[in-house]
């Protein structure tokens, strides 16, 4: 059976936009036939077109029938789902879909393929390019030495076109030169004009003036001497002239090789360094750590061991959920003292469970909500453990939104529905979030609105954030210390003051702080943190990304999906910077969870199961190449949803427990073997 996973999947918006259809019109004639001419347009980023679809009946009579309309791509190109106006957005190929719904007959994912439809295929080609500039040179440029210009390609749209061709010349190259890949070199003294090509459309001068080189000598000191796989490096290189005083603004070269002390089988070398001397090691060994710096070298060494920190995963319980798909969880303590759990369903008739987990080895359902919608995609619940929300997403009056409820004595009451709130959320509640008596609501995708809930009965929305790029669209968003932080896919991580952030945000008045960039575009959950080993603060974010046609897999096999965990340091809201990874192979990310006193990342891996990653320390390079896995958990169940077929939605570290949902076999409880905080199976620093 084909599952449906996807979060932003295509017809689930589709499913969520029909509109409906009258009795009168179920009475009419039946369309046969749809057709859209022409069958292939070119558009410019920001142009548009009006779809002008005729319908005909098996006659072939022209006849009056409601049209749905999606892109295949909406982040590409978008339409309005019900006039059919297409917008570029962004360069590409994409298909774009009129469908008929067939009359009388409610829209669902199982009966789409059957509908009346056509396709219309939209080119939309680069802009031409505006701007090609290179970073600026440092105040001293020497003979003998080497520089990455690093040009800047934008586009009339303003978008970063950093794959566009860029050829290099020198005015005199006996003072420098450029290779094709950026790097110049200098030779003698002097001045020459470097000029900057991009695509043959644009370009841009750089002055250098070299002067003679002083250095003398070279030294290189580590920060320390010896280190565990992914413990970061810092080496310090001093260069001075003849008389012992500094040269400032010497560019450096890093190099390093790898030996094997133990004279295994397989290569050692294996790491990073940056441009700025950091060095990080993902397996261990003895590593030489080479600087050069024009005709001058200097060399340090370094003894790296294996991280070790495993530790093996008991089981404590499972509360099987096996008729439909499991979505969202979360764990709190209630008022009485006992720990409870909320589950989501997806892609069924609207179900979220209660759950008594006080004993995790024997968790009970105590109550079950059922609201009017397919999916309750999340679950959140107040500071306090007193008000519950869920969302809805595929109601049957199409008004969606979300639900509030009062869970403050579920032993007794059970959940009470409070309120059920749908303004401007008809377009589906794909997230939430609660913070200080307020609810962060995604709204049909596009934005988040932020809902007073200081009288639950009575909630009113205060204010929304949406961002104004081209077919911008939000997954999901998370909320600590008064700051939002937005999983925006191709827009990549937000982080908005709405309260917290220093800048005079509030609900009320939400306030862009910075974002990161995102090249790949499967920005799909976002989890910050602030290391307490090191003080920096991290982001991490997480990728969604459905199996293409082009990705391997068996004929039969259950949904895999891709995607990895990307980590940016991001201590000035204006500069994140991403330094590290963490990837399974042929895996792919969903929900996540940092335990900020322990340091270690919990991820929800779909097919990948349960990953627990330690992320102490500076973080830098491959953590998954580094050892930094402490654990991993394939929740097999023959009696699953889905048989034997592990897809974990969503992590939550819990009193020392793991709590995850999955989306084949429901709600389970394991923890670590021996403990975190046992310092006697941890390596010493």
């Amino acid at each position: 059976m084909k599952r449906w996973v996807h979060s932003l999947s295509i017809l689930l918006l589709l499913a969520l936009a029909v509109p409906a259809i009258s009795q009168e019109q179920a009475e009419g004639p039946v369309a046969a036939a749809i057709k859209i001419e022409p069958t292939e347009i070119t558009l410019e980023v920001g142009e548009t077109f009006t779809l002008e679809p005729v319908i005909t009946d098996a006659d072939g009579a022209v006849i009056e029938a409601p049209v749905i309309y999606f892109s295949m791509s909406r982040r590409r190109v978008g339409v309005n789902t019900a006039t059919g106006i297409v917008e570029a957005y962004r360069p590409g190929m994409v298909q774009v879909m009129a469908l008929v719904p067939k009359p009388g007959e409610a829209f669902s994912r199982r009966n789409a393929a059957n509908m009346v439809r056509t396709t219309l295929t939209v080119h939309v080609p680069e802009p031409p390019l505006a701007s090609v500039e290179a970073q600026p040179l440092p105040a001293n440029v020497y003979t003998g030495t080497r520089l990455r210009l690093q040009p800047m390609v934008t586009d009339t749209s303003g978008a970063d076109r950093s794959d566009s061709m860029i050829a290099y010349s020198s005015s005199d190259a006996s003072v420098a030169t450029v290779n094709a890949m950026g790097t110049m070199t200098t030779h003698d003294a002097g001045s020459a004009t470097i000029t900057i090509r991009a695509n043959d459309e644009v370009e841009s001068t750089l002055a250098v003036m070299v002067q003679p080189n002083p250095t003398a000598s070279l030294e290189v000191t580590p920060s320390r001497e010896s280190a565990r796989t992914g413990d970061v490096i810092h080496f310090d290189v001093m260069a001075r002239d003849a008389s012992g005083n500094a040269v400032p603004d010497l560019p450096i070269q890093y190099a390093f090789q790898g030996r094997n002390v133990n004279h295994e089988l397989g290569d050692p070398g294996s790491g990073l360094i940056t441009e700025d001397g950091r060095f990080v090691a993902d397996l261990p060994g003895e590593y030489t750590i080479v600087v050069a710096a024009g005709a001058h070298t200097a060399s340090s060494v370094v003894a790296i061991e294996a991280r070790d920190a495993g530790r093996t995963i008991e089981v404590l319980g499972q509360g099987r959920v096996s008729d439909r798909a499991t979505s969202d969880l979360w764990v709190w303590e209630g008022p009485d003292g006992r720990d409870y759990a909320m589950t989501g369903t997806h892609s069924a008739d609207g179900h979220a469970y209660f759950w008594d987990v006080t004993d995790p080895g024997n968790m009970q359902i105590i109550d079950t909500i059922r609201v009017d919608a397919r999916t309750v995609n999340d679950v959140k619940v107040s500071e306090d453990g007193t008000i519950a929300v869920l969302s809805r997403e595929g109601a049957s009056n199409r008004r969606n939104g979300l639900v509030i409820m009062d869970v403050s004595d579920l032993n007794n009451q059970g959940a009470r529905v409070l309120a059920r709130y749908d303004d401007q959320l008809t377009g589906g509640v794909h997230n939430v979030f609660i913070f200080q008596d307020h609810v962060y609501a995604l709204s049909a995708g596009q934005r988040y609105d932020v809902i007073n809930i200081e009288d639950p009965e009575n909630p009113h929305r205060v204010g929304n954030f949406e961002l104004d790029t081209p077919g911008h669209s939000i997954h999901d968003v998370w909320v600590t210390d008064g700051i939002a932080y937005s999983s925006n896919w191709s827009d990549g991580v937000v982080a908005v003051d709405v309260g917290g952030g220093g800048m005079g945000g509030s609900p009320r008045n939400p306030v862009e702080l910075g974002r990161t960039k995102y090249p790949n575009g499967w920005n799909h959950a976002a989890f910050p943190f602030r290391s307490k080993s090191t003080g920096k603060m991290y982001m991490i974010g997480g990728d969604e990304a459905g199996r293409s046609g082009g990705t391997p897999g068996y004929e039969g096999e259950p949904d895999r999906m891709n995607g990895w965990i990307h980590i940016f340091e991001w201590d000035e809201w204006e500069n994140p910077i991403e330094i590290a990874r963490y990837e399974v192979p042929e895996a792919g990310t969903h929900n996540l969870w940092v335990d900020e006193e322990n340091e270690v990342l919990y991820i929800g891996y779909y097919q990948g199961g349960l990953r627990v990653v330690d992320i102490s320390g500076e973080l830098l390079g491959d953590l998954y190449r580094q050892g930094r896995e402490i654990a991993y958990f394939l929740p097999f169940d023959p009696e699953g949803f889905v048989p034997n077929a592990p897809f974990v939605w969503g992590p939550q570290p819990y009193k020392g427990n793991i709590f995850f949902s999955d989306y084949n076999s429901g709600l389970w409880a394991v923890r670590l073997d021996p403990p975190l905080g046992d310092t006697t199976a941890e390596s010493q620093e």
